[in-house]
């Protein structure tokens, strides 16, 4: 019953990629990976991003339909999902990104609520802050947990027992 799971509205850099943590030591359980996503085409040197392969079946036992919420956009399938073991996942496509809202909230924001469409979801990411929670509770009629991960850490056992109590209902 894929549909009635609530969306899980995933990030890349920041819950997955801690990338503030980058010009750091590795977190334990992380591998340094090079990429190149569109935009990062020789001669720029490699993308190195930070990844846990443990994190993809806890993602996937959470009870989320996970979606891709990210600018990496489809990519996230071909770079991220593999090294994760997480199968091809939908992806929001943006129609603006990086631009200054009239209310102060993310770019994300209002589209990912408009793609909720009414429908529970979670949204992981590194940038959520008081004014975008505020806003999808004005403005999204189901239930909403805009979750916020700290960047230098990354997705922890915290956040991920946050996501299974929200997802059960909790």
């Amino acid at each position: 019953m894929t549909e009635q799971r609530p969306f899980l509205f995933l990030d890349v850099d920041g819950p997955l990629n801690p990338w503030w943590a980058a010009s750091r030591r590795r977190p334990a359980g992380y591998r340094a990976l090079p990429m190149r996503p569109t935009g990062w085409e020789a001669p720029r040197p490699p993308l190195r991003v930070w990844l846990n392969p443990g994190h993809g079946p806890l993602l996937l036992d959470l009870g989320f339909r996970l979606v891709w919420a990210t600018t990496w956009q489809a990519e996230a399938n071909i770079w991220i999902a593999p090294v994760l073991g997480l199968p091809e996942l939908p992806v929001v496509h943006w129609p603006r990104m990086h631009h200054q809202d009239p209310d102060g909230v993310h770019w994300k924001t209002r589209h990912l609520v408009a793609t909720a469409a009414g429908r529970p979801f979670a949204w992981v990411d590194d940038e959520i802050g008081p004014t975008d929670r505020e806003w999808i509770a004005h403005h999204h009629r189901g239930r909403a947990l805009p979750h916020r991960v700290d960047p230098a850490k990354g997705l922890l056992p915290d956040d991920f027992a946050t996501l299974r109590a929200w997802a059960a209902g909790g």
